[in-house]
């Protein structure tokens, strides 16, 4: 059984020769850069001191190559466009290193400043004429944004401005893509996991918008999830003007390589901390399920595509809510949180959700 009927079978609940793995083919089942070296350096793939590429430079994510990949077990990779978080390509490769010395090629953009304490200035789109979006605390492992909050006048407020980041993918993006998936589809026997699309509503790592030069709209966290229960009619014009272009999207990439992808990474919104809920179940019903199911509705009805939500916390009680919105996949299953015990998960909800994770503490091991 190859990588890719592994990932097929089990998605379909079917039996499997061995458990499949994941590492890196999603933005939250990443590796950090840190641990990508020390692993290619004990199994002996590079000489001392070779840089490894980060190629998600918010959380300082490493990529992880074939040769890790086939040494590890891995049966699954991403797929994603040539933009990073910040808003630069992920090209033009250049030398840099970690505070313990560790060596890395960042893109030819990430433009970074060191500030008197320590601590690192991240710039939206590497261009530092403008404010910085992030910062990387002294001795840090991966940026925190900045928030850049202009004041805010109920009368001003515009549902555009909170959407700015996401905008319909042009042939450029196209292209780069389907190379991509071909490559992948012919070349190798992973199966493939898309990210092409930002369709998780809500995403705080979206909100404060660390891609773009000047955010407007509501982009201070506090006042973002002040505005789930203040500003709900304005919530959902947001939703709705994402939710549009997602969908039109999901068409480009289905007319084009739609039968290279097993798995979309449709939400990677946060609804648990770690004794309960973050919102209602209420407010999540109102504001985020309807456009939950209208993405998965459209993906299953045009697609073979199994939809991926993640959501770290203690989600207990909102998974029939999750499943109920189409859902086939839930990561990465925090069992560290408040009543997400794996027994018990298994028995209430094995049935209807695939659980991608679970499998070991992703917060303390």
């Amino acid at each position: 059984m190859n990588c890719r009927e592994r990932i097929k079978n089990a998605l379909n609940r079917k039996n499997t020769d061995k458990l499949p793995v994941d590492f890196g083919s999603s933005p939250t089942t990443g590796m950090h850069i840190s641990i990508v070296y020390k692993l290619r350096q004990y199994y002996g793939l590079d000489t001392p001191d070779t840089p490894v590429k980060i190629i998600e430079p918010f959380q300082m994510l490493g990529e992880i190559k074939d040769d890790l990949k086939n040494i590890i077990g891995i049966d699954v990779v991403n797929l994603n466009s040539n933009y990073n978080f910040f808003g630069f390509k992920n090209e033009n490769w250049k030398e840099w290193r970690l505070w313990d010395g560790t060596p890395v090629l960042v893109p030819g953009l990430f433009n970074t400043i060191v500030n008197p304490d320590g601590s690192i200035f991240q710039y939206p789109e590497g261009d530092k004429d403008y404010q910085p979006s992030a910062k990387m605390p002294y001795r840090g492992y991966f940026f925190d944004s900045i928030i850049r909050q202009n004041p805010i006048l109920e009368e001003n407020l515009n549902p555009q401005d909170n959407t700015e980041e996401f905008s319909i993918l042009n042939e450029e993006d196209l292209a780069f893509i389907e190379k991509r998936a071909i490559e992948l589809f012919k070349n190798t026997e992973y199966s493939i996991n898309s990210n092409i699309v930002a369709s998780g509503f809500g995403d705080v790592a979206f909100i404060p918008g660390p891609m773009l030069k000047n955010p407007k709209g509501i982009r201070d966290i506090t006042e973002w999830y002040i505005s789930l229960y203040t500003r709900q009619s304005y919530i959902k014009k947001v939703f709705e003007i994402q939710c549009n272009i997602a969908i039109e999207n999901y068409k480009k990439i289905n007319d084009r390589i739609g039968k290279y992808i097993d798995v979309v990474y449709v939400s990677g919104t946060d609804f648990g901390m770690q004794e309960n809920l973050i919102i209602s179940k209420e407010v999540y019903r109102n504001l985020f399920k309807p456009f939950h199911l209208k993405i998965n509705n459209w993906i299953h009805k045009n697609t073979n595509w199994k939809t991926f939500i993640h959501s770290c916390g203690a989600i207990f009680d909102l998974i029939p809510d999750i499943i109920d919105a189409g859902f086939d996949i839930l990561n990465p299953v925090q069992i560290s949180a408040n009543g997400m015990i794996p027994e018990k998960l298994k028995k209430e909800y094995g049935k209807d959700i695939i659980f991608w994770g679970g499998g070991i503490n992703t917060q303390k091991t």
